[in-house]
């Protein structure tokens, strides 16, 4: 189930949503390979891996002796749609409807002659 209280308290963390960037941009890690990109140590990092297990931003899976990482970016579209669309939507509306009328040649100002 679907928790954004969860989500949100996951994105809070700076670490956190940087260990969600070195997984967009590779997914797959070990544990070994995301503690190699901070300073910090091991258990610090399965700690903020687990928050975000917890809420669902990571999934793993275990290859051999080896537990990999992966970007669940599910949770972040639900948290978009849910409160970021709904609230940008007329805004955006507002201004590509501003633009259009802006560029139209009824709001082309008219030269002056001197």
């Amino acid at each position: 189930m679907f928790d954004d209280d969860r989500v949100f308290k996951a994105l809070g963390d700076a670490t956190r949503r940087f260990l969600l960037d070195l997984l967009f941009k590779r997914d797959g890690r070990t544990l070994s390979e995301l503690e190699a990109e901070l300073t910090m140590t091991r258990f610090g990092v399965m700690k903020h891996l687990r928050v975000l297990e917890n809420a669902g931003l990571v999934i793993t899976r275990r290859a051999g002796r080896e537990k990999l990482h992966f970007l669940n970016p599910v949770p972040v579209r639900l948290i978009h749609d849910r409160w970021i669309d709904k609230y940008t939507e007329r805004q955006v509306s507002t201004l590509v409807d501003m633009k259009t009328t802006l560029e139209s040649k009824k709001w082309m100002p008219v030269k002056k002659r001197a």
